[in-house]
This record gives structure tokens, sequence and C-alpha cells, in this order.
């Protein structure tokens, strides 16, 4: 008698495997996600880990978990910002300390800065030549603005007699810092120049700020700290079309720097 012949098992592996294969792949990138990052922001983790959990339908409702996005199936979402999100948790506690101790850095900066400008002004105040110096600063220095016509007469770059007097008191401003890079820069306006001793507005900038170096020198200011240059009319404080304007550009400028400056 002849055996039954059996049947034929269906071709192919079975249906089952085909998701149990995504779900697989989808817990693979997840966990290689969080092997991948450093530090991991707990509330970022919470947010993506309730989209992930709402994309198997686990959540109710099916809703997206994060930002907006285009809904495709029930409870799984099209998020555009996904990666924004994926990144930022990617983030290291390195990065945010640096950027802590480099805006701890330029405020102590600043505060020296404010310090220094408060000791300045009050010995300015005391020698009684406010009218002659305007005072600022910044996170690098403390500037002192001196007025140019007082210094010089027009075209020159030789120290007026009447201004002794004041180069001498900030002088001694400059001897409160003897540790400190001091700057000097030599400012015009913008009219051209035309004399024997000078091709243009460059050449006098740099000839008075030199002129005021050499001054400070000659009073026994160690030169190793002094600097100067000339930019001649290409950084106005004021508008060159006015009197006014032009006059408050005619400047020496003097920088004392602060102790955080790298000059």
């Amino acid at each position: 008698m002849a055996k039954k012949k059996q049947d034929e098992p269906p071709k192919g592996a079975p249906a089952w495997t085909t998701t149990f294969s995504d779900l697989m792949n989808l817990l693979l990138c997840f966990f290689v996600l969080l092997f991948s990052m450093s530090t991991v922001d707990a509330e970022k983790f919470e947010q993506v880990a309730a989209s992930l959990a709402s994309s198997f339908s686990v959540l109710s409702g099916g809703g997206s978990a994060i930002g907006e996005g285009v809904l495709i199936s029930s409870g799984v979402s099209q998020l555009s910002d996904l990666d924004v999100y994926f990144t930022s948790m990617g983030k290291n506690e390195e990065g945010d300390t640096t950027t802590d101790e480099k805006t701890k850095f330029e405020q102590e900066a600043l505060d020296e800065s404010e310090q220094m400008a408060e000791q300045i002004e009050e010995m300015i105040k005391n020698s009684g030549i406010e009218e002659e110096v305007e005072i600022d600063f910044n996170s690098h220095y403390v500037l002192l603005t001196l007025n140019g016509a007082f210094l010089f007469d027009s075209g020159s770059a030789q120290i007026k007699e009447d201004s002794l007097l004041l180069m001498d008191k900030i002088g001694l401003i400059i001897e409160m810092y003897p540790d400190r890079l001091v700057e000097i820069e030599g400012h015009t306006d913008n009219v051209p120049i035309s004399n024997s001793h000078f091709r243009n507005n460059n050449e006098l900038s740099t000839a008075r700020a030199l002129a005021v170096l050499e001054y400070y020198v000659a009073q026994g200011i160690d030169p190793v700290k002094l600097k100067s240059s000339g930019r001649g009319e290409y950084v106005p404080i004021a508008d060159n079309s006015t009197a006014e304007g032009r006059a408050r550009n005619r400047r020496v400028e003097v920088k004392i720097y602060n102790s955080y400056s790298d000059y």
C-alpha cells in the first residue's frame, strides 16, 4: 500500500520573523546610540525614549513625543528635527565647562579693567585734567583718549610745551601699573596733510604716537612695556564732516592693558 505523501511546508521564513527582525534592528540602533553618547541629558533622553516607544504603539493614542511631524501611521511620526535632539544629547560636559570658564575669565578681566578705570578716574579728577582726558574700558584695557589739538600744533609731531604737565600726570598713571603693557596710538582726521615733514596722515599719526612714547621713556618708564603705532584717519570716533567731529578724531589714545590680556 502506497504511503500518503506529506504536505510540503510553506516556502520561505515564517511571516513573524520579518517583524521580529525589524524590532531587533531598531533595538540595536537604539543601544548603539546610547553607547556612543558620552553624556546623556536626562530630559532629552526621556523625550527620545518616549518617541521610540510611540513608534511601537506603546503610548496611548500613538502621538508624537518630540517636536512636530507628519503622522504616517498609527503611533509612528516622522520628525524633521529628530537629528537635532540626538546631536544635543551627545554633547558632553566638557564643552559646557569650557564655555563657563571662558565666560568667568572674561568677566574677571572686565572687573579688573573696571577697577583700574575707577582708580585712574579718581587720579585724573584729583589732577584737574578731566577736561583733556576721556576714559573708557573693556575686558582688555583701560582707554585714555587725549585731545590731539592740546598736545600738538596742526601738522606737527612735536609735543607742545603747554601740554607737558598733562603728559607728566598721565605718566604717573602709567607708573601705577609697572607690569602692564601700555599701547600708544596716534589718530588724525581725514583732511589730507601737505607739508615737507609728512607725506600723509599715517606718517603724522605714527610720528605723534612715537613722540609720546619717547617722552615717557625719557621720563624713566621702561620701554619694554611701551609700544606705539599710527592709525591715520582710518579709526574715527566722530563724524569727519563737521569741525567738532574732526577735532575729536585728532587724538592720541593710551591703552593700559589689564593682567588678563595676552597682548
